[in-house]
C-alpha cells in the first residue's frame, strides 16, 4: 500500500510519466531522496525503462508542484526547503490539519475507526521490524485518510503537497533515531479523534508541534539514484 501522489491514476491506468512522476514523489515521502539531490535525466530513464521525453514530463509535474527545481543548463534538483519555510510548511499543516480533526472528533463511524485502527497497526509493524520507509510512508497515508474523510478536496489536496516538503525537512533537519510519526502518537490521536471535536483537534495540534520541534541542523549523505529507486522498479510497460 503506498502513498499516491496528488491525482494519481489507479496502477494499471498509469502513463508512464505518472509512473515516474509516482516514484519520485514516493521516494521523497519515504526519505530516501535526499534535499539537494540531482535528478539525471539519463540515470532515470535507465532506471525506469523510459525515455528521456518521460522523465523530463514528469519532472515538469514535480517542479510544477514545488518538489524539485530545475536549473537551466544543470539539470533538475530535490527541492532544498530550510529552517524558515518549515515553519510556514507546519503553520500551514496546523490549519488545515486541526481543523480537519476539530471536524471529525467525535463522529467517526465504526468503519472510518478501524480504517484508521488498521492503518495505526500498520505503521506500527514496519516500525518494529526496522522498515523505516513503510513507516513514514503509512503514517502519511494515516494523515491523508483523515484529509479524505473530512472530504473537502482542498485540504486532500494542499496535504498531498505538504507531505513531501515535511519528508525533505526531517530528512534534512531531524534529530537522530525515531520515525516521523510514532505509531503510539497516532494511537492517542486516534483516541481522541473517536471521543470530542475539541480533543482531537487539541491533540493533532500538539502531535504536529512535536514534530516541529524535532527538527535540528543534522543532514545525511544522498545515495545513487539506483538504490533510491530500487524498490519501484517495474518492467517497462508503458512506451515513451
Amino acid at each position: 500500500m503506498l502513498t499516491d501522489p496528488p491525482n494519481a491514476n489507479p496502477p494499471s491506468q498509469r502513463t508512464a510519466t505518472e509512473r515516474v512522476y509516482g516514484n519520485i514523489y514516493r521516494a521523497m515521502i519515504e526519505h530516501r531522496l535526499q534535499p539537494g539531490a540531482w535528478l539525471r535525466e539519463e540515470e532515470l530513464a535507465e532506471t525506469f525503462g523510459v525515455s528521456r521525453t518521460v522523465v523530463r514530463q514528469a519532472l515538469q509535474r514535480l517542479a510544477q508542484d514545488h518538489l524539485i527545481e530545475l536549473q537551466h543548463n544543470r539539470g533538475a534538483r530535490v527541492a532544498q526547503p530550510s529552517l524558515r519555510e518549515a515553519e510556514h510548511v507546519f503553520e500551514a499543516r496546523r490549519v488545515v490539519e486541526c481543523e480537519v480533526a476539530r471536524r471529525l472528533g467525535g463522529s467517526l463511524d465504526p468503519e472510518q475507526l478501524d480504517a484508521l485502527r488498521r492503518l495505526v497497526m500498520a505503521e506500527a509493524e514496519a516500525d518494529a521490524r526496522g522498515d523505516h520507509g513503510a513507516a513514514v510512508r503509512i503514517s502519511g497515508e494515516f494523515h491523508q485518510a483523515l484529509a479524505r474523510m473530512h472530504g473537502n478536496p482542498l485540504f486532500c489536496r494542499w496535504l498531498d503537497g505538504l507531505l513531501p516538503t515535511t519528508s525533505l525537512l526531517m530528512v534534512s533537519f531531524k534529530t537522530s533515531g525515531g520515525p516521523v510519526c510514532v505509531a503510539h502518537r497516532h494511537a492517542e490521536l486516534l483516541d481522541a479523534l473517536a471521543h470530542s471535536s475539541a480533543a482531537a483537534a487539541a491533540e493533532m495540534r500538539r502531535h504536529l508541534k512535536e514534530l516541529e520541534r524535532a527538527l535540528t541542523t543534522d543532514a545525511a549523505r544522498q545515495p545513487a539514484l539506483r538504490d533510491v529507486f530500487a524498490p519501484y522498479r517495474e518492467a517497462p510497460d508503458d512506451h515513451g
